[in-house]
């Protein structure tokens, strides 16, 4: 469970790395790492990693516990050594019992998700000059809990909301000082790949009966009869007034999706008479991923509820131009609109003209690679994570 300091790779710069860090025991407290594609797995990764690198952990050690992950850790090497790592296969009992025996030893104990509250309350109990930190992601922590939970959220010494759109929802449901925040939007995955060709993949072009010339707007979601924010439904509604203006349109919904939802779109897709202008990929694995967004002429989900959105930045990463919605935190994803395009998410004509603007002019859209480097690279993400860090020593 136990990593040398000397075999970190510390890539920052000697003037602004504290090494009170080294000295610090950290607990990052997860639910799932490596078995699970999600948007939260992707961040847990990449924070497991950046403390790594920032040797946070038994004295220059780190440990990160996953209840519902697997002991082989065989998959997540790239992102910290195995040695750190520890899977309890959804044994959920000594999963608390080890993280409350291992984190009462620690200075700082991180969780990934509320509902790993009461463990870090349990430890802080235990142990009052326990650092706890709390990832606030989104939708998890937008709701109102009841007064033992908003009782245990007082014991926090620092929480990381992915958004100022989760911040603001937080401060307001649960009465917090702002005090306790410090907003930590999401970053780029460190290993994202390109696509093998700058030119759109034949094969994929066959295999969604696409053509080269064709005009493709990309969405990429999971399809869920209980998530019917991401705003995929809006666009389909959109497109009719689209298709007269552009007829080589095609909407590429990219995603699984669940019979219920699936069978709502193609509800609408026929009453709309789309059928030839709309294709779902269905699950797409990840190595297939960068081939996937070279498909697209730009990338959009008018989302109401997305705490961030990672595939947003992912989106920017090859080159696409963005539209999303203006009413969550998506707004911090596109940098309060200097990457992309914002809209309304119920006006289907503001939908419809910012795709037309983008269709008209795709050049003059374009993401800024610069500024998107200089908000949402991992290097920045690792700077930011620092500091928080060191907010809470101070």
């Amino acid at each position: 469970m136990k990593v040398s300091v000397h075999a970190l790779n510390l890539q920052l710069e000697p003037s602004t790395f504290n090494l009170s860090f080294l000295q610090k025991k950290i607990l990052f407290l997860t639910l799932r790492v490596f078995s699970a594609t999600g948007g939260i797995e992707k961040v847990c990764r990449v924070v497991g990693k950046a403390l790594y690198e920032l040797g946070l952990q038994y004295g220059g050690l780190m440990n990160v516990y996953s209840m519902y992950g697997s002991r082989n850790n065989a998959d997540g090497n790239k992102y910290f050594p195995q040695l750190a790592f520890r899977g309890f296969d959804s044994n959920k009992v000594w999963y608390v019992l080890r993280s409350i025996r291992v984190g009462r030893k620690c200075d700082i104990v991180i969780m990934s998700h509320i509902n790993l509250l009461t463990v870090g309350y349990l430890i802080k109990k235990l142990r009052p000059s326990v650092k706890l930190i709390l990832l606030a992601h989104g939708i998890e922590v937008w709701k109102p809990y009841g007064k033992w939970k908003r009782r245990m959220m007082n014991e926090i010494d620092l929480i990381l909301p992915v958004s100022r759109f989760t911040e603001e929802k937080m401060i307001s449901l649960y009465d917090l000082p702002e005090e306790k925040f410090s907003v930590f939007n999401n970053c780029l995955e460190p290993f994202l790949e390109m696509p093998l060709s700058p030119k759109k993949s034949e094969g994929l072009l066959k295999r969604y009966g696409l053509q080269d010339d064709q005009r493709i707007l990309l969405t990429v979601s999971r399809m869920e009869d209980s998530e019917q924010y991401k705003g995929y439904d809006k666009v389909l509604q959109a497109l009719p007034n689209l298709v007269t203006r552009y007829p080589n349109i095609r909407y590429l919904l990219i995603g699984k999706y669940d019979q219920k939802e699936k069978k709502r779109l193609d509800k609408l897709i026929d009453e709309l008479h789309l059928q030839q202008y709309v294709v779902f990929s269905g699950f797409v694995q990840d190595e297939e991923m960068p081939d996937h967004f070279n498909l697209g002429d730009l990338f959009i989900m008018p989302s109401e509820k997305e705490g961030f959105g990672i595939v947003f930045i992912e989106a920017m990463y090859y080159g696409l131009p963005v539209i999303a919605g203006n009413k969550d935190g998506s707004v911090d994803a596109l940098w309060n609109g200097e990457l992309g395009l914002l809209v309304n998410p119920g006006d289907i004509d503001e939908i419809s003209t910012a795709i037309t603007k983008i269709l008209d002019d795709r050049q003059a859209y374009l993401p800024n690679k610069e500024l998107l480097h200089d908000h949402f690279s991992y290097a920045w993400y690792k700077r930011k994570l620092r500091n928080c860090l060191n907010r809470i020593n101070n």
